[in-house]
């Protein structure tokens, strides 16, 4: 059956099949990013087992603030004509602090049994304040990308701490003598990313940075890790302009072969493997490095499913995101879009490895993956440690500087 594509207010698009039956309609938002075109098969199946009622995607936005703001939009009117939308790891509580989102409690029955067969933090982003607000839809994680060929060639182990890796990378530069090759590429530059580059050392030292909606700061932990990064450019091991580097552009760089490590989200392997690419078959992923001592953490990311609050038909949106968010779905979202799952068991499953073989060297470090602080407020924490990060990494700030100035605006925002 054929698809067309209509536009519709606030720049969004919307997936239709026509000569679907008439009955009660669902409408779902989700990023033109995220395979819409796997996501109307499971829709499909959806309204195969539900007679009488009709999926329709919207798509818009390829950023996480992009969709945000067009939410924020449709969701403060107290606008029906959403029903179901994906929304950033970052966001349930922030939905749920503006009462957007409908609580799912009563539609998975023993909570903690239903939410036992997911990646721990999944489960945990989406609780809020004692209630589940959404349901993890897709994973996501920062992983350690490395050039397999070049540390093979100059006889040199993956790194597990970051002093290792510094000393990997310069060894490696030296016997290169390639003024092309970057030793390390991470986000610099004062986006979302950022924030997550900044609380990997720092979680790696055992340290929280918010608990129970409080601020939880450690000081020392937090110098460590603006010093860590701000050494690395120092160093030489990244390059000068680190402060200028987005998420995009430390895939393009290592996809052009001019990268030893980088820290990036999973999307950068399909990329790496794909044609054009200068690294095709040179490149491995790993845990990503631990400070000394300490353990190896990531920066979850990854999508939930959530019923707007405003929902004309919240029983059957509430079922659909029950059907979207269960393993058989996970599997296809795998298997045809690449999608990491939000169920462990599922790395270790033959036909998504068979589509996605590098999931089984993942698990591990979707396990040790944490998520950025809970709270209504997140966008003002994300503001206050990326632009701090971002002017520590360019060096127009002092890393004991940063610490004294993100320390009491956190607590104000936080109180």
């Amino acid at each position: 059956m054929k698809r067309r594509t209509v536009l519709l207010a606030g720049a969004a698009a919307a997936v239709v099949r026509p000569g679907r039956a008439q009955g009660r309609q669902l409408r779902v938002f989700v990023s033109s990013q995220h395979r819409p075109d796997v996501m109307r098969r499971a829709f499909d199946r959806f309204e195969q087992a539900n007679p009488g009622v009709a999926v329709r995607i919207e798509t818009g936005g390829n950023t996480s603030e992009v969709q945000a703001q067009y939410l924020n939009t449709v969701l403060s009117a107290k606008d029906p004509s959403i029903d179901i939308f994906l929304i950033d790891v970052i966001r349930p509580a922030q939905f749920a602090g503006a009462n957007w989102v409908r609580p799912m409690d009563d539609a998975v029955g023993d909570r903690a049994k239903f939410l036992a067969d997911y990646l721990p933090a999944y489960a945990e982003a989406n609780m809020v304040d004692g209630h589940l607000v959404a349901l993890p839809a897709f994973a996501d994680a920062m992983f350690l990308y490395y050039r397999k060929d070049l540390l093979e060639k100059h006889g040199k182990p993956v790194p597990t701490t970051w002093d290792e890796l510094a000393a990997t990378a310069k060894a490696v530069l030296a016997a290169e003598a390639n003024p092309q090759l970057q030793g390390l590429s991470f986000q610099g530059r004062a986006i979302e990313g950022a924030v997550c580059t900044f609380l990997l050392p720092y979680w790696s030292q055992g340290k929280e940075l918010v608990r129970d909606g409080k601020l939880t700061m450690d000081k020392p932990a937090a110098l460590n890790s603006f010093k860590l990064w701000r050494s690395f450019v120092d160093s030489g091991v990244a390059k000068r302009n680190a402060a200028e580097v987005a998420t995009d552009d430390t895939r393009q760089e290592f996809q052009a072969g001019n990268v030893l490590f980088a820290v990036l989200w999973s999307y950068g392997w399909a990329q790496f493997q794909g044609p054009g690419s200068a690294v095709v078959g040179k490149v491995g992923v790993a845990r990503l490095p631990a400070v000394s001592g300490g353990q190896s953490v990531s920066c979850i990311g990854g999508w939930q499913w959530g019923v707007s609050a405003y929902s004309a038909s919240p029983a059957e949106a509430t079922r659909l995101v029950r059907f979207m968010s269960s393993p058989d779905i996970a599997r296809m979202l795998a298997v045809e879009g690449s999608l990491m799952p939000v169920f462990p068991a599922l790395y270790q499953d033959k036909e998504v490895l068979a589509a996605a073989p590098w999931f089984a060297d993942a698990l591990p470090v979707m396990a040790s993956a944490k998520s950025r602080p809970v709270t209504p407020r997140y966008n003002e924490v994300s503001d206050t440690i990326r632009t701090a990060f971002n002017a520590v990494v360019g060096g127009s700030l002092a890393p004991d500087a940063a610490v004294a100035e993100i320390e009491p605006r956190l607590r104000r925002v936080l109180r």
